[in-house]
Parts: C-alpha cells; structure tokens; sequence
C-alpha cells in the first residue's frame, strides 16, 4: 500500500514537472504540442475508486494550470477523464483481466491494446482541451487539426515512456 502510493506520488511529480518544464515549450509547427502528464491517470490500478480518479484529475489539471496561467482548461479536461476512465476501462478490458492485472502497463497488457487504450483517452483530452482553449467555433479545422496531431505526438510519448521506465 505504502509502496504503491510512493510509486504514484512519483509518477505525478514526474509527469507534472515533465509537462511543465519541458514539454509546455515544445511547440511543433505553431500547432503541435504533447500532453504527456495525462500519463498519471492512464496508469492508475483499475481498481482506483471513480470519486478518487475525479480527485485525482482535479488536483493533476489544478497542478498544470497553476504552472501554465490557463485558468481551469486543464482541470475540467482531467476531471472528465477521470469520470469516464471506470467505462472505457469496463468497454475495453475483460473482467478477468482487470481482476488478474492490477495497472493498465505494456508490460502486462498487449502494445496494440495499451495504444488503442492510450488513443482513446487522448483523443477525449485533447479534443476537450483545444475546443475549450479556442472556446470558438471559428477555425474548427485547425482547431481540430491541433487536437490530431498534438494527439499523435503525446500517444508516442506516452507509449515510448512505457518502454522505457516500466519494462518488466
């Protein structure tokens, strides 16, 4: 218990001091820019209560909106995907899978199943996040656009940091 809580603490410190230190400046093109800290929620046990998961997002999208000045975009987007994390997960996964694996990881899911897990979640985050930043219709295409291929690269980023730091 104490071992897993040390081991998400981590992973939200890293993720938020990644996404604000270094991947708030990477902009691509004037479009495209990742969203890695959305990798705190993606790896959290399946089991994660869904009040906690919304506490959890509200306190991750508090912590970047702090360091970005976006005033609540990031804390609505996460306390979304903290609410519809429980379903997709039950849509996607078997039930004997969440009782016999205790995270979504490479390491223990298939590549093709954590890619389609990560898409789908990324795809509600950045689409939510660039439609309430523009908060317009105006420039739907490019808005839209952005939320693609900000997308593609945070899906990457998200995948190859499963290789690197959560090999078995």
């Amino acid at each position: 218990m104490v071992n897993n809580l040390l081991k998400y603490s981590l992973i939200f410190v890293v993720s938020v001091l990644l996404q604000v230190l270094i991947f708030n400046h990477i902009l691509i093109f004037r479009m495209i820019s990742p969203f890695f800290y959305l990798i705190f929620l993606l790896l959290l046990p399946y089991d994660t209560p869904r009040a906690l998961l919304i506490f959890l997002g509200f306190i991750l999208g508090l912590s970047v909106d702090a360091f970005t000045n976006t005033l609540g975009v990031h804390v609505a987007v996460c306390v979304v995907i903290g609410f519809v994390r429980p379903v997709i997960l039950n849509e996607i996964s078997t039930r004997e899978t969440r009782e016999s694996v205790s995270a979504p990881r490479i390491s223990t899911m298939s590549l093709n199943w954590f890619i389609s897990y990560t898409a789908i979640f990324v795809a509600i985050h950045h689409l939510l996040l660039f439609m309430l930043e523009a908060f317009t219709f105006q420039g739907f295409f490019f808005t839209l656009a952005r939320a693609i291929l900000s997308g593609i690269l945070s899906i990457a980023l998200i995948v190859i940091s499963q290789f690197i730091f959560f090999r078995k």
